[in-house]
C-alpha cells in the first residue's frame, strides 16, 4: 500500500510541475494591459473569465497531492514501531564466559578505578610485583 501511494504522490508531483509549465503566466497580460493589445484596465485585475481546463486540472491535481500527503503522514505516524535494529548486533558484543578454572593462577586481580587507590596501590596483589619508581614501597 505504502509503495502506491508513493508512486502516485510522484505522478501527482510530476503532473502539477507539468501543468503549471504548461500554463500562461499572469504576467503575460500584463503587458497587453498598459497598451500593448487592447483588453482595457480591466485585465490587470483578473477579469480573464472562468477557469480554462488546464487551471481545473491543476486543481484537481492539487487536491490529490495534498490528499495523498495526509494519508501517506498518517502512515508513516501510525506504523508499527521495530525494536531491533541491524546496528544492535554491533553495538554490543556477545558475552564471553571464561571457566575459572581456565585462568592461570599467576595473573593478578584488576586495580580499582578510583583514583585514591590507584595512587597507593604497588601491586600488592603479588608479592614479586615492581613498585613504580616515585612511589615508596609500603612496609
Amino acid at each position: 500500500m505504502d509503495i502506491i501511494l508513493l508512486v502516485l504522490h510522484v505522478f501527482l508531483s510530476l503532473g502539477i510541475i507539468s501543468l503549471v509549465l504548461l500554463q500562461k503566466g499572469a504576467g503575460a497580460s500584463a503587458g497587453a494591459a498598459f497598451g500593448g493589445g487592447g483588453g482595457g484596465a480591466g485585465s490587470v485585475f483578473g477579469a480573464t473569465g472562468s477557469a480554462n481546463f488546464l487551471s481545473k486540472t491543476t486543481a484537481f491535481f492539487a487536491v490529490g497531492f495534498f490528499v495523498n500527503s495526509l494519508v501517506l503522514a498518517y502512515m508513516a505516524a501510525h506504523r508499527d514501531i521495530q525494536t531491533d535494529s541491524v546496528l544492535d548486533a554491533f553495538t554490543t558484543p556477545p558475552a564471553i564466559e571464561v571457566p575459572a578454572e581456565k585462568i592461570p593462577s599467576d595473573v593478578p586481580a584488576p586495580v580499582s578505578s578510583s583514583g585514591a587507590d590507584m595512587a597507593t596501590d604497588t601491586g600488592s596483589v603479588s608479592g614479586n610485583a615492581i613498585p613504580p619508581a616515585d612511589v615508596p614501597e609500603p612496609e
